[in-house]
């Protein structure tokens, strides 16, 4: 920072900073969240980091860009997309930063911790649907006024572009997106004696289809399984919208929404009748033999992902692809997620990380991504994935075409909370540990008392804009 003082303005100045530097650490690592004590150990390292990767004066600016996708990710999105971004935008170069997520979860507490202590990176990459908590704790920029000048908001898929909001107001630009359908084993279906070309499309069809595919050995362990309502993307969310529940309603979060009730009961009577121990021992031993459990060629049904695709070249076995089934039938349901491009808040180049933004979750930047290779990624623009003729590749059609409808996890300031805590009520469920009913109203219950804490803390810093929620 230039001066132009004299040794006694500058002395004023520098004793004037110290007692804001006090205060800020007083205001942010003093209020007792879940995030201080992390935060106050953390510091001193990446404060050391930051400090090392910020050229002062440099020419070209240089943004830090921090994600938490590892495996040769970094490389490859270096080359296929920030490469061409510098070519095209001389004055800015990225330096990417690998920051893994904690704890097995899709948020990062060193974010967290950079943003409370004033050494946030210029760009991150969050799970989208926490963009609405991490809003919520200020730890975003609000991107509105760029998006609204650059007219961004109409380019993403409607039903998808909600997670990028909150209160009103825009915090991140969705980058890739992914929906659920149910692969089946053709060859396994056929062995039952079912037709391998009419996959179930209720929920009793499913069961009862599936129940003629599991096989136990002499020991009593399972050499396969018909299907396993928790395995892969069978989580509590996708089978409460198969059931034809909801999980918000107006505005207020309704984990135990009778229908989401009936889905816990109906996972869990497949604990009880197939017993939960014998499942899991199944899985592990998949696991540890390093394949997907419908890639071993040893499950019947299974709710999956569109990525799954990538790794399905190679298996020894006829399979298809389908909606999920539903209580009724007769409708497709799907859920999508998806990751996106934030600013942290106190990012140092607003400017240029903007411009690094709106490329790569743009239209230029995704259809890179998006168009590399021989692979089964999709992006939440429409325009992109029709334009790279993804809608019409063979079996990724079917997850494209779902998009269109697809359920969103509720936008919300503890959508994290929620999302771990239905987790572990799934878990008690179907390890027989409580009823379902019980389980989802003491969420709720939880769930309400946690986000009028959240709401207070937020009137809070409102009336006092000087107070951090980090």
């Amino acid at each position: 920072m230039k001066m132009l003082v004299r040794n006694k303005k500058l002395i004023s100045f520098m004793l004037v900073l110290i007692v804001i530097v006090i205060l800020l650490t007083s205001s942010l690592f003093g209020n007792g969240t879940k995030f201080s004590s992390e935060a106050s150990a953390g510091l001193t390292e990446l404060q050391h980091h930051a400090n090392n990767n910020v050229k002062h004066g440099s020419d070209p600016v240089t943004i830090n860009f921090w994600f938490p996708w590892g495996g040769g990710f970094q490389q490859e999105f270096h080359d296929t997309v920030v490469v061409p971004f510098e070519k095209v935008n001389p004055d800015i170069k990225v330096k990417m930063t690998f920051v893994e997520n904690s704890d097995n979860s899709q948020a990062s507490d060193k974010l967290l911790t950079a943003i409370a202590g004033g050494i946030a990176p210029d760009v991150a990459m969050i799970d989208r649907f926490l963009v609405g908590e991490w809003a919520a704790m200020g730890a975003l920029e609000d991107l509105s006024s760029d998006v609204n000048r650059d007219g961004m908001a109409g380019i993403y898929y409607p039903n998808i572009w909600p997670e990028a909001q909150y209160n009103g107001k825009t915090f991140a630009l969705p980058w890739n997106v992914d929906s659920r359908a149910m692969l089946y084993n053709k060859t396994m279906m056929e062995e039952a004696g079912l037709d391998p070309n009419k996959p179930p499309t209720t929920i009793a069809e499913l069961d009862a289809m599936a129940e003629k595919m599991f096989k136990q050995n002499e020991a009593g362990t399972y050499e396969q399984v018909g299907f396993v309502p928790w395995m892969a993307q069978g989580f509590i969310y996708a089978n409460g919208w198969n059931f034809g529940g909801q999980w918000e309603k107006e505005g207020e979060l309704t984990p135990n929404d009778p229908e989401n009730v009936k889905a816990l009961e109906w996972m869990q009577r497949y604990g009880k009748k197939y017993d939960t121990k014998k499942l899991k021992s199944f899985s592990d031993e998949i696991r540890l033999a390093g394949v997907n459990p419908f890639a071993s060629g040893k499950v019947g049904f299974i709710y999956e992902g569109n990525w799954l695709l990538n790794g399905m070249n190679d298996v020894n076995f006829e399979w298809g692809i389908a909606p999920m089934p539903t209580e009724e039938g007769g409708r497709s349901v799907t859920w999508a997620g998806g990751w996106s491009f934030v600013m942290p808040k106190g990012a140092k180049y607003k400017e240029h990380a903007w411009r690094f933004i709106k490329y790569v979750a743009g239209k230029e930047g995704s259809l890179l991504w998006a168009g590399r290779g021989e692979t089964y990624d999709l992006s939440s623009i429409p325009e992109v994935n029709k334009q790279l003729g993804l809608d019409k590749k063979k079996n990724l059609d079917v997850f494209v075409k779902l998009l269109q409808h697809a359920y969103i996890r509720p936008v919300s300031p503890v959508g994290g909370y929620m999302w771990d805590e239905l987790y572990r009520v799934q878990i008690l469920a179907i390890n027989l540990q409580g009823e379902p009913k019980a389980l989802l109203d003491e969420l709720k219950r939880n769930l309400d008392a946690h986000l009028n804490e959240v709401k207070s803390a937020e009137r809070r810093k409102t009336e006092n804009p000087s107070q951090s929620s980090l």
